[in-house]
């Protein structure tokens, strides 16, 4: 393969299990995603990657040749780190240029690749500024035309956005994603941010309990289908339900019958099970209805966002939000009985 592969990637800081059991293929010219709450791996993963820790077990490969103990000088790849780490004595240029000196490239060489990349990261003209003279997104745009500047075999981010305020954030998500695509250069970005990684990844790697990896896929996949009830509930926002696969294989929550997209192998009949379904699939419909994938309660709470409403729903102790368009906003307002309608293609059924 072309692009880098994790075998059964182990690593453990004394008796503690930091990655357990990664397995992974990463093509060439994808952005990829490390997904997960804090304390799950995906920075020591990325670290592994990079070769500033080295794993307990099993191999790295990178275009077939294993890498596992390559030191990281010498992997040539280009990293972010969640500090920047900037050189605040030096210049912007002399920050970008500051490892293809270490690497001994002439100064000529050295000016116009600078003034290449600078362009790229649209800092053209700021050259012989200081780093403190700049502003936080200006900051972020330097560490990534110095880790560029070597012309990296792979790009690595972690969590570089994080410090930054919400609307410059959404901002260099753009922007990084779109200097991908121009590049076509490997990424892989550690974040813990869903939006984040669904908004820039070709590839999201969920990892969570275990410090294992959950589920591999692109991000309408792991939105649509995901692997498991971790998946379901750290992804977006999903209503978990609670119910029974009976002896004839229905499902049963709350004594409703659920018709479900599709009842995956492991889920045998006399068995618990959770159903997944997404807050914008949910229909709610005013009075109280009976029949398959109908769940009837009483309005708790309604909340305008604008763009959005959500609806949330009391059924028999089970709580159901629905979010809609202000267009389809139901008629119905607190304490009205209402009517949670699931469509069958939307309940995704999930081992419990």
């Amino acid at each position: 393969m072309d692009g880098i592969v994790l075998e059964n990637i182990n690593k453990q800081f004394g008796s503690v299990i930091a990655v357990a059991d990664v397995d992974l293929e990463l093509s060439d010219g994808r952005f990829v995603c490390f997904l997960g709450p804090s304390g799950c791996g995906k920075t020591t993963l990325l670290r592994l990657i990079a070769g500033l820790e080295a794993p307990t077990r099993g191999r790295i490969l990178l275009a077939g040749e294993d890498i596992t103990r390559t030191p990281a000088h010498r992997r040539n790849f280009g990293m972010v780190f969640q500090s920047l780490a900037l050189f605040p004595h030096l210049t912007v240029g002399e920050n970008v240029s500051y490892s293809l000196k270490v690497r001994k490239i002439d100064r000529d060489t050295r000016r116009r690749r600078t003034e290449s990349l600078l362009e790229l990261v649209q800092l053209s003209g700021l050259v012989d500024r200081h780093i403190s003279q700049l502003s936080g997104g200006q900051k972020q745009r330097v560490a990534i035309a110095r880790a560029l500047a070597i012309e990296p075999r792979l790009f690595l981010l972690d969590e570089p956005l994080s410090a930054l305020d919400a609307k410059l954030r959404e901002d260099m998500q753009l922007e990084l994603r779109m200097l991908q695509q121009r590049l076509g250069i490997t990424t892989i970005l550690v974040t813990h941010d869903q939006r984040e990684a669904m908004t820039m990844a070709d590839l999201v790697v969920v990892m969570g309990p275990g410090n294992r990896i959950h589920q591999v896929g692109s991000p309408l996949e792991i939105y649509r289908h995901p692997a498991n009830t971790f998946v379901a509930d750290f992804i977006g926002t999903s209503n978990l339900l609670e119910g029974t696969c009976d002896k004839s294989g229905e499902i049963r929550v709350d004594r409703v019958h659920l018709e479900v997209a599709e009842l995956p192998a492991e889920i045998l009949p006399d068995s618990a099970v959770t159903v997944s379904v997404r807050p914008e699939d949910i229909r709610v419909l005013p009075g109280i209805e009976s029949g398959n994938n109908r769940l009837p309660g009483k309005v708790s709470f309604i909340r305008d966002l604008g763009s959005s409403v959500e609806v949330y729903l009391d059924c028999a102790g089970i709580q159901i939000i629905s979010h809609s368009t202000p267009k389809g906003r139901p008629e119905i307002k607190p304490g009205d009985d209402a009517t949670a309608v699931l469509p069958p293609a939307a309940c995704v059924a999930l081992k419990s």
